[in-house]
């Protein structure tokens, strides 16, 4: 039971962060620190909605039972590239602070979907 609670927590908390996530992404004129960030880390201004699409569709694989492993896998995977242009650019300071992010997905593989019997 207590697992099954985790579980949803950590998914909650992950669709909660995507879906801000991908909503900056696509907002990133308004925001001058997305894009700063953005440019920092050596992502193209062409690149970034390919970024906001991709952070959806993992938002919307960690929602389907079926494919909660693999949207977990893409969202470790995307925050593990993010981590490596992070340090590629110097910024070893949002590389650290990507480690939890990243073991987030990695524990609600461990712990499987909330809902699955």
């Amino acid at each position: 039971m207590a697992k099954n609670i985790i579980s949803l927590l950590l998914l909650i908390v992950s669709v909660v962060l995507n879906t801000k996530h991908s909503w900056d992404t696509f907002n990133y004129k308004n925001n001058s620190e997305s894009l700063k960030a953005m440019t920092n880390l050596g992502i193209s201004e062409s690149a970034i909605p390919f970024l906001g699409i991709l952070m959806l569709l993992i938002t919307a694989l960690l929602l389907i039972p079926r494919t909660f492993f693999i949207g977990n896998l893409f969202n470790a995977f995307a925050i593990v590239l993010i981590m490596a242009l992070a340090l590629k650019s110097g910024n070893y300071k949002m590389a650290l602070i990507e480690i939890p992010f990243l073991v987030m997905p990695l524990i609600m593989i461990w712990l499987n979907y909330p809902f699955k019997k």
